[in-house]
Order: structure tokens, then sequence, then C-alpha cells
């Protein structure tokens, strides 16, 4: 599948709005952003050239993060705003301007539908996908600064047990690069949990060539902020989703004290 459409066909009328939010009036300083939450796919672009099996892969989206973000933004009182299209369009976690953005390939899997995208399509994704979501991040935050509202940016994600053929141990990591507030209590109170192996920056860190809603949201405008990273076999099932979701409830709250926010 090459590229046939023009810049103004990429979403109509049968296709969702990207953006979707939750508890949009949570009175939480916590802002949860899901840059991964979806793996919708336009219909203009049918499957991009891939089996279904393919696109229920991680490869597609965040597995299991949609039912633990929901769930945390109803413990917490938060308001989540989540990108319903699958990474494979366009990923909303990536620098435009990064070989990622529109992947060709992910992981070993060839993407036949980014192949020889013209720069007025792959712009026309950016606008329509990439755009609207971070516009209204962005948005929201504005709104809550003038309202003399504190904002904590969480943003949220998960990650595959096996890559590359190489085990993961960590349950959970946090994901940081120039906060030293929250990211280090959040590392300390998931630890003593006991039962967890914890990720300092793994499975993945983040960085400005590789990351986008942290080092623009979060760094860039100067505010509290941690990537959390859950391993997806344990949120395969409802169960394992609100299980996370309430400790990670209860550990934000105890952070919220921790800092003040209260």
């Amino acid at each position: 599948m090459n590229d046939t459409g023009g810049p103004a066909l990429l979403l109509s009328a049968a296709d969702v709005p990207p953006v979707h939010e939750f508890n949009v009036e949570g009175r939480s300083p916590f802002l949860l952003t899901c840059d991964h939450y979806g793996r919708l796919i336009p219909r203009l672009l049918g499957d991009l050239g891939l089996p279904e099996s393919e696109l229920e892969r991680h490869i597609a989206w965040d597995i299991g993060i949609a039912g633990v973000a929901e769930a945390l933004s109803k413990h917490l009182d938060a308001h989540l705003i989540v990108q319903r299209y699958s990474r494979l369009v366009i990923d909303c976690n990536r620098p435009p301007h990064a070989a990622s953005s529109i992947p060709l390939i992910s992981e070993a899997t060839t993407i036949p539908g980014n192949e020889g995208l013209s720069r007025e399509t792959a712009a026309t994704r950016r606008a329509q996908i990439f755009d609207p979501y971070h516009r209204r991040i962005d948005d929201i935050i504005d709104q809550r600064g003038n309202a003399g509202r504190p904002t904590v940016l969480v943003s949220l994600h998960s990650f595959t047990p096996v890559y590359a053929g190489i085990a993961r141990p960590w349950h959970i990591g946090t994901l940081y690069h120039r906060d030293t507030h929250l990211p280090p209590l959040l590392l300390k109170l998931l630890r003593a949990e006991g039962d967890l192996v914890v990720g300092d920056n793994e499975p993945y860190a983040v960085s400005d060539e590789t990351d986008y809603t942290i080092p623009v949201h979060g760094e860039a405008r100067g505010l509290m902020n941690t990537g959390i990273e859950i391993r997806q076999d344990l949120i395969s099932d409802f169960a394992g989703e609100n299980a996370w979701a309430e400790r990670l409830a209860r550990i934000l709250r105890e952070i919220e004290v921790m800092l003040r926010l209260v």
C-alpha cells in the first residue's frame, strides 16, 4: 500500500476524533496522558497492509494501559487525555522528525501502508492526529495554570514482557529525564511495596530525541512529571488493570501529600 490519498482525506466523518477525555472536571493535581491508548486506523488507510494479528500486538498500541488509565482517572479524580489511533499511523510520543514517528518497520514487522509516503501525507497524519492531541494537552495545562491549579504530568504506558528474545524482569518502571522531584519519590514508594521489581528509567529512558510528551509538556513547561511503564502480562485482564490502578492511586495520593499539593 502506497501513498494515494490527498492531505484532506485522512479522517472522514466516519472516523472518530483522535482525542478522547475522561473526568474533565477532575480536581486532582495529576494530569494523566496516554499516548498509545488506542489502535484505531483511519478508514482511508485500511489495515496498513497488516493482518489483524499484527494490529493486536504491542507494535500497534500499549496493551492493557487503557483500562489502567481509565480506572486510575476515577480513583484519583484526575483528568485523563488519550489518543485513540494506532502508533503505526503516527506515534504521538515521538518527535515528528524522528524516523520512528511513522515507522516503516516496528520490531521485526514491515508496515506496508507506511511505505512511499510523501511529505504532504506525513504532514497530514501529523495535522489530523498528532497535533490535535498535543494541542489539547497544551490547552488544558494553560487552563489549569490560569486557574491557579497545580499540574503534575503523568504519562502512562505499558511494555512487553519479552523483547528481542530477552525477558524483562521489571513489573513497573519510572521514566524521566530532567525532573528530580517526582520520579525519585515514585521510585522510592514503588520499591517500598516489597513485592515489585521496579525499573529506574527501565525498560526505557526519556530523551528529547526519542520522546515527545514528557519533554514538551512536562519539562519545557516546568511541570513535575514522570512516565510510568507497566508490564503487559500484569494488566492483561480487568482484574490486573484495576489492581494496578488502585495501587498507583494509593501511591500517587501519598506523593500528593508529600509534595503538599493537597
